[in-house]
């Protein structure tokens, strides 16, 4: 961020008296709570860091680090004492207190709008670094951050920075998202549709290529037929023949072109019978396959869809989890997992992964559906807390996105797991429920 534009901010910052909330929504983005409900977000990042508004911002996981652990202790509901640019330069500073059954405790919350060097520090009344969002050692650079040491301040630039007013604060910091988010959403939504068209590609090939049910059929009668003339005719046939001239059951000749040779005539019979008996597994699992490539063509189309109708950047990052580096985790294929602020949610691709995710399920888990009509079914996993509205909200939308297209108001029941009775497949009834409305049309 330009030193002018902080300078600015500062003064818009300094009308607030407490922090009600602070947390972290993502890795490097820091949200604070304001007051009642002034919300302003923190984009750390390292050399385009960035201070901006927005109307919502969903928390891609719920972070337990050390420096978010002291940074809920020390700031959450913490008295506003001062905010200030340290020095005049890019490293705004709030002097905040809480006070405890003992004493008033000081803490400064130093956000380092630097560049290469970019952080979040906590400090004591000492400049004592309690934590950081980046840990520096000596190796990296002259000035040292890690917990327990004295933070140096930094030398004051050597150049006047340029002066560019603002007409508004809160419209430019709403600007900031505008921009920076309307940019790495394009970019976003291109990779990731790019990613989901290379599996889509891949599945209707495979759809593409599945055998013919009537040419199977054909295969089943002629093999079938074929052996059965083999058999009837074993005196007539010599050891590797390469052709064979059979008469059928009419009086007509048939003739057969082997496509290998065989030291006995029922050799050939079995092997006859053997392509028949494939052709028909082949024939008996065609709808199988045909049904699991067709729900997994129509989820990526879906995903495809939800993807371009994403309004931030956050929505991709929730349809986009980190993924696991535990391998001996197995995934199932035919559940698809999101996390909402800390919440794991999982929604059935086909009837298969609807199932599984009834059966997994725990009593306090809460199942949601789309009313009176088909739908994928959604699983959020409470761990017996109750869930936020907001949460279910999200999970309802999803719910919506991985079923249809189409842009409506739908209504969404949701009820606890235990509540939910399974019939035939994925096919259910359940009786207590709430319905919460989605609307996709904006």
């Amino acid at each position: 961020m330009k030193l002018s534009h902080l300078r600015q901010i500062i003064i818009y910052l300094q009308k607030f008296q407490k922090i009600s909330a602070i947390y972290r929504v993502s890795d490097t983005i820091l949200k604070i709570a304001f007051d009642k409900n002034d919300e302003i977000y923190f984009n750390m990042m390292r050399s385009n860091s960035s201070m901006f508004r927005c109307e919502s911002y969903s928390r891609s996981k719920v972070y337990n680090a050390p420096f978010d652990v002291v940074l809920a202790k020390r700031f959450n509901r913490s008295n506003i004492l001062n905010v200030e640019l340290l020095n005049d330069d890019k490293i705004v500073r709030f002097k905040t207190s809480i006070a405890s059954a003992y004493k008033e405790e000081i803490t400064y919350l130093q956000f380092e709008f630097t560049g290469k060097y970019t952080n979040i520090i906590i400090l004591d009344e000492q400049n004592t670094v309690l934590e950081a969002l980046r840990h520096v050692d000596l190796f990296s650079s002259f000035r040292e951050v890690r917990v327990g040491q004295k933070l140096l301040d930094i030398p004051n630039a050597p150049f006047v920075a340029k002066e560019y007013p603002l007409e508004d604060i809160e419209e430019f910091l709403y600007s900031v998202y505008e921009k920076e988010t309307g940019q790495k959403l394009d970019s976003l939504k291109k990779q990731k549709i790019s990613l989901i068209n290379k599996k889509l590609s891949k599945l209707k090939k495979l759809y593409k290529n599945l055998d013919d049910e009537q040419k199977l059929q054909e295969e089943i009668q002629t093999s079938q037929h074929y052996g059965n003339l083999v058999l009837a005719s074993l005196h007539k046939i010599k050891p590797y023949a390469k052709v064979l001239e059979l008469e059928d059951y009419d009086g007509e000749v048939v003739k057969i072109k082997l496509e290998k040779s065989f030291k006995s005539a029922s050799a050939i019979a079995d092997f006859f019978f053997a392509k028949s008996k494939k052709a028909k597994q082949k024939a008996k699992n065609l709808h199988i396959q045909k049904d699991s490539l067709s729900s997994k063509i129509n989820h990526n189309e879906l995903f495809i869809n939800t993807i371009k109708d994403a309004k931030d950047v956050a929505k991709i990052e929730l349809l986009f989890p980190k993924q696991l580096k535990n391998k001996k985790i197995k995934k199932d294929d035919s559940i698809e997992t999101f996390w909402i602020e800390g919440y794991k949610i999982q929604l059935g691709k086909n009837e298969k992964g609807n199932i599984s995710v009834l059966k997994n399920a725990r009593a306090k888990d809460i199942w949601l559906h789309l009313k009176d009509q088909p739908s994928t079914h959604v699983l959020i996993t409470t761990d017996k807390q109750n869930v936020p509205l907001g949460i279910i909200n999200g999970a309802a939308r999803l719910c919506v996105d991985f079923t249809t297209t189409s842009k409506d108001k739908y209504l969404v029941d949701y009820t606890p797991r235990r509540e939910v009775t399974m019939q035939n497949g994925a096919n259910v009834l359940y009786n207590k429920y709430k319905t919460i409305e989605i609307d996709t049309r904006s």
